[in-house]
């Protein structure tokens, strides 16, 4: 790491471990402070603005003594802790950075392969003990030092910021709020990641683990929530546990519409919108899971990174909609006016996610096609590709026409997270000055 080298009094490399195929993972230690701090990039391999961020810090930190002293801490700062992932992202990286391009390379690894979501838990019935290799790297730290403080760098897709803390800090909400707006990016003010998440202040939210998804799914299905849920607990939830750990997560969009911001009552209730979106998400999982029984068993590399994530998806995400039907149809603050932000979440943007797993669909097809050697092989699967291509095509350009999108730039999204981040760390600290 070039900053060590260029700082070698404050900065020091740690080595942590591999990947699963074996890519070195490294924390750079900057500073001596009384307290540890502990930042990662890439916790999904799809969200890469925290490295960028963390480069700046990186340096800045290295490079001001000043800075230092004010930010009493021990820095922890991992770049990047699934580079095996992040690599299956980066055709989107170069840009252009539309839909389209965003949809057809995109990849997400499933629950129990996401770093962010294999740390070890014993909960009622739910035991998890199988953590990756880089969430091994976390635990090291975590475990060894004991951080105040835990910043994971996430990025939404498409929508609007919005945050996750470990308890409500009432003085900062505002000044978060503050931090995205001086940048232009609005907030996000339609529908919570999950319904049970706990909702602070607008767009502010309680961190929720995988402690919070077993009981959702015990009060809203009639099977063992374990069997539901793919992975284990959250790195925000393990460093809680640990070290008593304050985290922060700041989701920041690539893309977004003004309607995300549109707090007036529209004539549906919050009801009719989310019932309506999950039935286009079931139509679009009957697509997935009919087309992959095309093409599953013509696959001569069924642990594909996306065949895996697509086989995983296909047990798990029908019941995450099972359950949601029965929050939507149960809960009572359903029944109020829809506002424009939580229509236009519910009806446009849950296409825009609906369409990623379909791309990592076609992106299988596309690589089986390219290993097959067999005419008959090759013209099935080049039958399905070109299936799989035109509904990406055209629904892409429906949500093309259909959104009023801005591409945020990247130095925004930088900044944001980077000021999100200092914020906190300064009141961990007991001082309130961003």
């Amino acid at each position: 790491m070039e900053v060590a080298r260029r700082h070698p009094t404050v900065a020091t490399i740690v080595e942590l471990g591999s990947s699963r195929s074996g890519r070195p993972i490294r924390a750079l230690r900057i500073g001596s402070g009384d307290k540890v701090a502990l930042l990662f990039g890439c916790p999904h391999p799809n969200e890469p603005i925290g490295a960028m961020m963390l480069d700046y810090l990186s340096e800045r930190l290295a490079s001001d003594a000043e800075l230092r002293e004010a930010l009493d801490y021990t820095w922890y700062i991992v770049k990047c802790i699934d580079p095996d992932g992040t690599q299956l992202n980066e055709g989107w990286f170069a840009g252009p950075f539309n839909i389209e391009t965003y949809v057809r390379n995109f990849y997400r690894p499933p629950g129990f392969l996401q770093v962010e979501w294999t740390f070890p838990i014993d909960y009622k019935t739910l035991h998890f003990s199988r953590p990756l290799p880089e969430t091994k790297c976390l635990m090291k730290v975590i475990d060894g030092e004991r951080p105040a403080f835990l910043y994971s760098l996430h990025n939404a897709g498409f929508g609007g910021a919005y945050w996750y803390i470990t308890r409500p800090v009432p003085k900062l909400h505002a000044r978060l709020h503050e931090i995205a707006k001086r940048h232009g990016i609005p907030l996000a003010l339609g529908e919570p990641e999950v319904p049970y998440c706990e909702k602070f202040a607008e767009a502010v939210y309680g961190l929720f683990g995988v402690k919070d998804t077993y009981d959702y799914y015990e009060k809203h299905m009639d099977k063992d929530p374990a069997s539901l849920i793919s992975g284990g607990a959250g790195s925000d939830e393990y460093a809680y546990a640990r070290a008593g750990t304050f985290a922060l997560v700041c989701e920041l969009p690539y893309y977004y519409d003004p309607r995300i911001e549109d707090t007036s009552p529209t004539d549906r209730t919050r009801r009719d919108t989310v019932l309506e979106s999950l039935e286009a998400s079931e139509k679009a999982w009957e697509f997935i899971r009919e087309t992959y029984a095309e093409l599953r068993p013509l696959l001569q590399n069924p642990s594909s990174p996306f065949a895996v994530a697509i086989d995983d998806n296909l047990k798990h995400v029908p019941a995450s909609i099972e359950a949601e039907r029965k929050w939507a149809t149960t809960a009572e603050d359903t029944l109020r006016p829809a506002t424009g932000a939580e229509a236009f979440d519910s009806l446009v943007v849950r296409r825009f996610y609906n369409e990623l797993s379909i791309g990592m669909l076609w992106r299988l097809c596309r690589e089986e096609l390219a290993r097959a050697s067999d005419p008959r092989t090759s013209r099935v699967l080049g039958d399905i590709e070109r299936e799989l291509d035109r509904k990406l095509s055209l629904e892409c350009s429906a949500l093309e026409a259909e959104l009023n999108y801005r591409v945020v730039p990247i130095r925004d999204l930088v900044r944001v997270q980077l000021a999100s981040g200092l914020l906190f760390a300064r009141h961990l600290l007991g001082e309130d000055a961003v």
